[in-house]
């Protein structure tokens, strides 16, 4: 693919790219948002380098994409409900992300993607690992494929948000947390290349199984579509910034760096209902 507005670098074979030759600072040409909209299907997260936003500007930076998310569990800054504060440091009894998974996929119509920025990072450690999940759904058998066609299983929000809630001393009583069923392969609206659709954080169950032989089949797919060979692992820098699609990706933090300070926020942009 060739690009005029940005120059991308990939870095695995399977996903992610480095993209520089852009600021995001600055307020982005359609032909500009055209071409990362492209990238970000060519390569599912896209890694950038020495982006400096503040709030107002990384908020409109994800708006080039769609409209902005708010998450249902943990509230953004005053005035900013759609800016999900990432921080951790010697105070913290856990941090977001520590789980695989795909962002709030418990919602009916999960989020399209994400916009990581973190503005103080470790001097080592705290890296993000993506996980590509067409590479996961390619690799799975013929047979496998057929099998899951058709299945659905149940996101849920409940045990994920509410131990989270638990850690923070925060209380959600009279809460309730999103759930929603979705497709195990989903197709991609942009690409229509299909995905395996599961994660360890948010998917109770398979719909329709038993449920020790759903259970089966998902800590199999759990583990499957995580595996190294689908990986793309992320050192972050200050001012350095992450934006994957959360249709065909799963990630990972990396909590190895404790006491030290890591922080920064999310905006994450709206998506629709997976087929």
């Amino acid at each position: 693919m060739h690009y005029e507005t940005i120059r991308v670098t990939p870095v695995t074979p399977y996903i992610g790219a480095d993209v520089d030759g852009i600021d995001l600072t600055s307020p982005l040409s359609n032909h500009q948002v055209h071409e990362l909209q492209q990238a970000l299907l060519d390569y599912q997260v896209l890694f950038f380098r020495d982006q400096p936003l503040d709030i107002e500007k990384h908020k409109a930076l994800g708006r080039c994409f769609g409209e902005l998310h708010i998450h249902p569990n943990t509230p953004g800054p005053e005035g900013h409900p759609e800016v999900l504060p990432i921080h951790a440091d010697a105070k913290s009894k856990r941090i977001a992300g520590e789980v695989w998974h795909s962002d709030v996929s418990c919602d009916e119509e999960p989020p399209l993607g994400s916009i990581l920025y973190l503005h103080t990072v470790p001097p080592i450690g705290g890296d993000t690992l993506f996980a590509s999940q067409f590479a996961a759904y390619e690799a799975l058998s013929p047979r496998l494929r057929s099998y899951l066609e058709g299945l659905t299983a149940t996101h849920s929000g409940e045990q994920y948000y509410r131990s989270t809630n638990i850690l923070e001393g925060r209380d959600d009583s009279g809460k309730i947390f999103p759930k929603a069923s979705h497709p195990i392969i989903r197709t991609h609206p942009g690409s229509r290349r299909k995905a395996l659709y599961v994660n360890r954080a948010f998917t109770a169950h398979i719909d329709g199984l038993p449920r020790e032989e759903g259970r089966a089949i998902l800590n199999y797919l759990f583990e499957h579509s995580t595996r190294e060979e689908f990986q793309v692992r992320f050192r972050w820098k200050a001012h350095s910034l992450a934006f994957w699609d959360n249709r065909s990706v799963q990630h990972l933090a990396i909590w190895d760096y404790y006491p030290q300070v890591r922080s920064g926020r999310r905006v994450t942009i709206k998506g629709d209902r997976p087929f």
